[in-house]
């Protein structure tokens, strides 16, 4: 009986998701090779199952509500895991496949992760990568991400957080800048000078910057006219064309130290870092593209710091 009622609820969300994604109970009986009937009747036992309306219908289409919206979504994402579970345990994948799909920061993505996609793409080749550039929080089921990387780990117990690396902080100038304002020799100096902002995303309020003194770490929140949100690149920018000071990550400012158009300052008040940390839920079934971008990662991200 369990067995039974177990088919019948995997068939019933099968024509649910065909109907959501078509937008129609016609095209999606079409699909599936049954009548518009069956699959009325699916829904409508998949509603009463839930005790929730799944779809607002009219004479001419039908439309997800709320909660039929928020469980398509997990019905899609389970009933691709269940394929891809089959294919793993049949031998029918070999070889990781399938849409990846990844959100991070801006600086992370571009200066640390999006160089080594070509390199992981020409390992798998089957694996397609769409990547979303935010500083924001993402809802994992309610968005589809199968991961995210961020510098500030969000109080979320239902997700596995791995660290990637520590990401060491300086503070930076342009030589335009520092010849005009002078070079600040204290942390008390900081106020006397142009500090770019950088905002939060979860509350709009400058980031404190980080130092050491005296082996004792210390946050100091800085001022200047200059504000940047979203995205930290921004401010990278601003400081190269002379705004002002600049606390960033240094990896996104190597190769303006080489060349020369920015210069570190205040040395012997550095030796802050924040964590880069890998986030994917818990408890959910890794697909072996996941798997296989997951190890990937932590593999190149070594060899670089090596």
């Amino acid at each position: 009986m369990g067995r039974q009622l177990g088919g019948v609820l995997l068939g019933s969300m099968e024509l649910f998701c065909l109907a959501a994604e078509l937008g129609g109970f016609t095209a999606a009986a079409l699909a599936a090779g049954v009548t518009p009937a069956a699959v009325s009747r699916s829904v409508s036992r998949l509603e009463a199952r839930l005790g929730v309306r799944l779809f607002l219908r009219t004479t001419r289409q039908i439309r997800l509500t709320e909660g039929g919206r928020a469980y398509f979504e997990q019905c899609r994402q389970a009933l691709a895991q269940l394929v891809e579970a089959e294919r793993e345990v049949s031998g029918q994948q070999a070889a990781p496949a399938g849409l990846l799909r990844i959100s991070m920061g801006t600086p992370y993505g571009h200066y640390r992760v999006l160089p080594l996609l070509p390199a992981f793409r020409a390992r798998y080749p089957a694996v397609e990568v769409e990547v979303h550039l935010s500083n924001r929080n993402v809802d994992f089921v309610g968005e589809g991400f199968d991961l995210a990387i961020r510098a500030r780990v969000p109080a979320d117990s239902s997700l596995i957080a791995r660290k990637l690396e520590d990401a060491p902080l300086l503070v930076v100038a342009a030589p335009a800048y520092l010849q005009r304002a002078g070079v600040p020799a204290s942390l008390e100096a900081l106020a006397e000078h142009e500090c770019i902002q950088f905002l939060l995303p979860s509350s709009g309020k400058p980031i404190p910057w980080s130092f050491r003194r005296d082996g004792k770490e210390l946050e100091l929140v800085t001022a200047g006219g200059y504000c940047c949100a979203e995205d930290l690149l921004g401010g990278v920018t601003l400081a190269r064309s002379g705004a002002g000071l600049l606390q960033t990550y240094g990896f996104i400012v190597e190769e303006e130290l080489r060349r020369g158009s920015l210069v570190e300052v205040l040395q012997p008040f550095a030796g802050r870092s924040r964590p880069f940390t890998l986030l994917y839920p818990h408890g959910r079934h890794l697909s072996l593209r996941v798997r296989s971008f997951v190890d990937f990662l932590l593999e190149a991200l070594a060899d670089q710091r090596e």
